[in-house]
């Protein structure tokens, strides 16, 4: 397999008490892991910056909640792609980056899994690419809805990868994508 290696906003805004309760605490891990993979075989790699424009959020520019996780840095060589919006898709270059690396197929990965990677996941999938999520390189953090409900992250996380499976995205994990990708 032949994918571009989505890191979508892992920044260390991620680690911002703003959030509150986050799960999927070994997120940064596996990815660094499919990283590591997409280096050794010179796959597409490409670094999703959120730029806020927010003047209360932990990802605007010009703090540190805007740089990226040391884990999970983009090299020299690897596209950064700025965003402001939720979907990397809308006013980026993101699409122009994927059609010069020839991909048809790209893997998603990065925080929050139902914001800014389910927006991208959903483009992706209506832009007509085939989109690998694996599970365990995306993260949720608890939260309320309308009622006041609170959600943990490992339900939000659960429900919002069983909308995406099929539809969307293939959701399997990361070793599973790494097992594939030695074939």
């Amino acid at each position: 397999m032949t994918a571009a290696l989505l890191v979508i906003d892992v920044q260390n805004a991620l680690d911002d008490p703003v959030w509150g309760r986050r799960g999927q605490l070994k997120m940064e891990k596996a990815i660094a892991s499919l990283l590591e993979k997409w280096r050794e075989r010179g796959d597409p790699v490409i670094h999703i910056r959120h730029d806020s424009t927010d003047p209360n959020s932990p990802y605007r520019p010009g703090q540190d909640g805007n740089n990226f996780k040391k884990e999970v840095a983009p090299l020299d060589n690897e596209p950064v792609v700025d965003k402001r919006t939720h979907s990397a898709f809308i006013g980026t270059d993101l699409m122009q980056v994927l059609e010069d690396c020839g991909c048809t197929d790209i893997v998603v990965t990065g925080g929050w899994l139902e914001n800014s990677v389910e927006s991208t996941v959903r483009m992706a999938g209506n832009l007509g690419f085939m989109v690998y999520l694996p599970e365990d390189c995306v993260a949720s953090i608890d939260r309320l809805d309308r009622q006041g409900k609170k959600w943990t992250a490992e339900d939000v996380h659960a429900l919002t990868l069983s909308i995406l499976d099929g539809e969307y995205a293939s959701i399997l994990s990361s070793q599973d994508l790494l097992m594939e990708a030695n074939n």
